[in-house]
This record gives structure tokens, sequence and C-alpha cells, in this order.
């Protein structure tokens, strides 16, 4: 792969190529003195510290020797994806997760795939994530993997131009989404002039997909569906996440011991005593 320019065409960087859908953007950036932005960054640090918006690092440490809490990263100067390209990426990134779901559900049931010697046996059935106990159990709409947090990066072709290419799936438990959030929202209140300058697609309404998504996997008898979200505890790396999206979702964040089986069912433990779960969304 090539390095791929955002920004500029062609090198060196002065000016005068510009990618047509960065131009506005430079435009602005040209005029603004070092000082600020510098100074905006450093607001943008102070209030993601303050705040707690972080991510562990296990078994690292900073320069000055402290724990494995590390800020999320920054960036003054935004990425741009022009909408034709993100409409053919989102088409591109639907049919991926489709064609996953239908591998996952045909290794659990025709293994057609194994069949046809398109993929080894072993590198299936003696896969440490196999599970044999999900062979012929059928899932609601078959869908194996409600969230994906697909890793994509973008770099020059032999022409030179910019092809965007996945680095991995991230089906198990993609973590993340809510540092781009809170990223928007960075966004939004430092520099609330560049949304008048650009149309950019809103973001905000994430969470509500992602529980209309959760609702949409209950047991078609549960005419409300209770939602969890399951975190191993507040030393993960990704809890700040786990208790965002609980939070932003309006449901309860629960760990493995607020939970109990009875009678084939899973009810999460209330001041109020028991309360059956329809669905969990399992962080672990």
């Amino acid at each position: 792969m090539q390095k791929f320019d955002e920004m500029y065409a062609m090198l060196p960087f002065d000016g005068s190529d510009v990618r047509e859908h960065y131009k506005r953007y430079a435009q602005w950036l040209s005029k603004q003195p070092p000082d600020v932005m510098q100074a905006r960054r450093a607001e943008a640090e102070m209030i993601f510290r303050r705040v707690g918006i972080t991510f562990a690092v296990y078994g690292a440490k900073d320069e000055g020797g402290a724990g494995n809490e590390r800020l999320i990263p920054f960036d003054l100067i935004p990425r741009i994806i022009p909408a034709h390209e993100w409409s053919r990426m989102q088409q591109g990134l639907v049919q991926r997760v489709t064609a996953l779901n239908r591998f996952i559900h045909d290794v659990y049931h025709g293994q057609d795939i194994i069949r046809a010697g398109i993929v080894p046996t072993d590198l299936i059935l003696n896969n440490a994530q196999y599970r044999p106990e999900m062979a012929g159990l059928s899932v609601p709409q078959n869908i194996y993997a409600h969230i994906a947090g697909i890793d994509i990066v973008r770099a020059a072709n032999a022409q030179g131009e910019g092809e965007y290419y996945v680095l991995e799936d991230n089906l198990r438990v993609p973590s993340g989404v809510s540092y781009m959030l809170e990223n928007r929202k960075m966004m939004m209140r430092l520099f609330p002039e560049l949304f008048s300058l650009h149309k950019v697609a809103p973001v905000a309404h994430y969470p509500d997909m992602l529980l209309e998504t959760l609702r949409a996997s209950a047991p078609a008898a549960a005419d409300e569906p209770t939602v969890v979200v399951l975190t191993p505890g507040m030393h993960n790396s990704a809890y700040f996440e786990h208790a965002f999206l609980a939070q932003q979702m309006g449901v309860e964040l629960v760990e493995g011991q607020d939970l109990v089986v009875k009678d084939k069912f899973v009810y999460m433990r209330t001041t109020r005593g028991l309360q059956r779960v329809d669905v969990i969304y399992r962080r672990v």
C-alpha cells in the first residue's frame, strides 16, 4: 500500500493543490493563529480529562510512570469524506456484514462453504472461537453479528488515487464508537463555524439506532423488550464506553453478578426484585 494524503493532491504542501472537498476547510485553517489552535487542543484535553473520557492500555505507563489510563486522541484536522465516497463505502459495508452473517449461519448449519472446499475444515472446527453447542441453533432473523466495528484505512492505488481497504472486521466486541461521538461533540463545541461551512452528516442518533437494533433481536413474545449492557466492570479498558452507551440508550449497565437464570429466562437483580431481561448487549 502507498501513502495517500487526504488534503493535498501533490507535495509539497504549498496550498496550490488542495483536494476539492478540503478547500473550504483549508481556507479556514489558513486564517487560524497557531496559538489559538494550540489553546483549543489544550481545552479539548482538559475537558476529556475532567469528564473521564479515557481508555486503558494494559501494561503501559506514561512518561511519568503513571498508570494505564489514556485520553482519547483529538485531531484538530478532521478527515473529510465526500458524500459520494461515503455512500459507496456504506453500500460495501452493508454487503460485507450481510456476507459475514451468512457465513456464520452456514458454519453452524449446512456448512456448504466447507464441503465446497472454499474454507478448510480445520480452520473452522478447530478454531478456539467455534462453539459446537451453536450447531443447528437458529437465531432471530439469522443475525449473528449485530454490531461490527470495521477498521478501514485509505491508501493510494497504482494510479495514485485513494482507495479504502478493510483492515479488520471486529465482530466479537467492537468498541470505540463512544469516542467518535465525543470527538464530534468536541469539534462542534470548539469549531462551530466549520459546521456552517460544510454539510456534515449527523452521528448523534447512533445510540437510538443501536437500541433499535438490540430491541429488534428480542424474542417475538417481548412486546417491550428489556435491554441491558453487560460489562466486566469498571477496570475494563472500555468501561467508559459501556457506561456511556447504557446511559445514552436509557438502559441498565450490569455485571455478571447482577444477572441470574431462572426457569430458562435471564433476570437482573433490582431493588424491586427480579426483572426479566430480553436482550443482553454483551461487552465482555
